[in-house]
């Protein structure tokens, strides 16, 4: 497929994985619908999984200008969507009104919800009305109740910091930010990794949650602190390195490694990447049209899977089909739409050149097929 068939592939799969979502919320019947018999003693926390992770991954889409004709039509309803599940989400009066105040797991999706907030500042975090915006700020003050574990759940915590920023309130805790900051520069590892905590995990939590956050993060408060605005390129040159290394780790036939905890989120594995890719922090000798062929190899393999999704169109556990044995006993049906996180670079306009470049061999099948590839440099 050429960039345009592929973008067009990017968004309706997309909106196959979310639109039973938002179309759900919107009406404020998630929870009758979601189903949640997979893991039903986490079922108290899929619904605000399921739409914070969406709405995570669709943001930058929803928050482009400049699309004409269908897609932008398509936009401006998801969009319209967006808002309706947000004010059926945190109004205390609503059927589908989520858990944000139990300790622990609310506090995850806070912050992928809070994400989405600083992903799309215009389209969606501008255009709340007061009640709602009201209502947020409440629901995601709430989970302050947790005290996060030394571990990428800092990032949670500054990611909410970061959305309440960005919503006007006043009373952000900028410890919380500084801190899960300061403490992820004394954990990188080395060759654009950080450890999960003062440990090196083999996983890829440093595209699930880690690299994600700390760049956004950083880029959210640059301009309130010098200390960011002199961080910022050190994170930014690690992220740089990392998309890369997850460019390399993408297989000739669009697999790759299973590695670690929560491989069921699927190509959500590759947000980092998507994310450099969106922002244009990819290394010079990556082309953008070379991560879409990547990426689109990756998504095809996965859904072309039986199983992915049942009979109503709510994702399933594993990989390549329904595998529930490889989901941990904290994943539920809700915890599978990180997923979405691949699909940042629809936040591209068409012309971009990661949708308009022609298609391009990714590195592992280049090598495959016998081209002598530049050699690889580690990042100190």
């Amino acid at each position: 497929m050429k960039g345009k068939e592929q973008r067009k592939y990017w968004l309706d799969t997309m909106l196959l994985i979310g639109g039973p979502v938002l179309e759900a919320l919107a009406k404020r019947q998630l929870k009758e619908q979601l189903p949640t018999e997979f893991h039903s003693d986490r079922s108290q926390f899929a619904h605000l999984e399921a739409f914070a992770r969406l709405a995570c991954g669709m943001a930058p889409w929803l928050e482009l200008e400049g699309l004409e004709g269908e897609e932008e039509q398509l936009r401006a309803r998801y969009a319209a969507l967006m808002l309706e599940a947000i004010g059926a989400a945190v109004d205390p009066q609503s059927p589908d009104y989520m858990e944000f105040k139990t300790e622990g797991q609310p506090l995850v999706d806070a912050a992928f919800l809070a994400h989405a907030l600083v992903r799309a500042p215009k389209a969606i975090t501008g255009r709340l009305d007061e009640r709602v915006k009201g209502h947020l700020i409440t629901a995601l003050k709430q989970t302050r109740r947790t005290a996060p574990s030394g571990s990428n759940w800092l990032l949670f915590s500054a990611m909410v910091e970061a959305a309440l920023y960005i919503l006007g309130d006043a009373d952000y805790d900028r410890m919380r930010v500084g801190y899960a900051v300061h403490m992820f520069m004394d954990w990188y590892k080395g060759d654009g990794v950080y450890g999960d905590g003062k440990d090196f995990h083999w996983d890829y939590y440093n595209s699930f949650v880690i690299q994600p956050m700390l760049v956004d993060v950083v880029a959210v408060f640059e301009q309130e602190s010098a200390q960011y605005a002199a961080l910022k390129p050190v994170i930014m040159e690690r992220a740089q390195r990392y998309a890369s290394v997850l460019e390399r780790s993408i297989a000739p036939d669009g697999t790759y490694p299973f590695l670690g905890r929560s491989i069921v989120y699927r190509f959500g594995a590759f947000q980092l990447l998507s994310q450099a890719a969106l922002q244009h922090f990819l290394e010079e000798a990556l082309p953008p049209a070379q991560v879409r062929s990547a990426l689109t190899a990756v998504i095809e393999r996965i859904m072309n899977a039986p199983g992915t999704l049942d009979e109503n169109g709510w994702l399933r556990p594993g990989i390549y089909g329904y595998q529930p044995e490889l989901a941990e006993s904290y994943i539920n049906t809700g915890s599978l739409y990180l997923c979405a996180a691949v699909f940042l670079p629809l936040g591209l306009l068409p012309s971009d050149p990661f949708w308009s470049g022609e298609e391009l061999k990714w590195t592992a099948l280049r090598i495959a097929d016998g081209e002598n590839v530049m050699r690889d440099h580690a990042l100190d």
